[in-house]
């Protein structure tokens, strides 16, 4: 469980401990997989239309598609923490909210841009008190998706003044929702694994869109399927 009641002045790292171990936690889940079963994917299940290496390759853009896309101006203003051009390969239009598969294709290579991005949110986390993170805020686009998301943010989601939507959305609600996509796209990699059955390496948090209710959060059976590339 999260902890929502700390002090303002407390740094925004005392909420959230997890960043110093979700880079550690999708290592463990995808190393030493075969280049078969990180690029499975199947139309037996609604989760596995991306394959393992493309459900990492989602996850190490995250970070940095909020914290300098939506975030960085009033974070770092014109002192960014990577180059326009390095940026460009974590934001890539081509490749659907994954890095740059020209880039970033080896599985080595994705954990290495998820490390870099992990640890921008870690410089946050730790030069921002959580009484700065509730004050700011920014808007995000509505999707029929988010409505089922922000069922579980228990503060930082605000409604736009105008139309009454939960469009708004602090630093702290920004970092859980980071947290929980972690949560989330992890499952989906050990349930690719538990398909071609291959154990899970971590325990996750009771944590994650994956527990909301009205998301199918289902399980294969170990083993249930083959390990074809489509």
């Amino acid at each position: 469980m999260l902890k929502t009641n700390l002090e303002p002045t407390a740094k925004l790292r005392t909420l959230f401990p997890d960043y110093w171990r979700l880079d550690s936690l999708v290592r463990a889940e995808v190393t030493e997989l075969s280049d078969q079963v990180l690029d499975w994917t199947s139309d037996s299940w609604s989760w596995s239309g991306w394959s393992i290496r493309q459900q990492a390759s989602h996850m190490a853009p995250v970070p940095l598609r909020w914290l300098i896309s939506r975030w960085g101006d009033q974070l770092f203003g014109d002192d960014r923490p990577v180059s326009a051009e390095r940026y460009a390969t974590f934001d890539s239009p081509e490749h659907d909210r994954r890095l740059d598969d020209r880039v970033h294709w080896k599985i080595e290579d994705i954990l290495s841009a998820l490390g870099e991005a992990i640890t921008v949110c870690r410089t946050v986390l730790t030069d921002t008190t959580i009484g700065r993170a509730r004050s700011m805020t920014v808007r995000r686009q509505m999707t029929g998706q988010w409505e089922l998301m922000r069922q579980i943010h228990p503060d930082g989601i605000s409604q736009d003044p105008e139309t009454g939507e939960m469009t708004g959305m602090d630093l702290v609600a920004t970092f859980r929702h980071v947290q929980f996509e972690f949560y989330t796209h992890l499952f989906n990699v050990q349930r690719a694994k538990i398909a071609h059955g291959i154990p899970v390496v971590v325990k996750l948090p009771n944590a994650g869109y994956h527990t909301v209710k009205g998301w199918d959060s289902s399980v294969p059976e170990f083993g249930a399927a083959q390990t074809t590339a489509r």
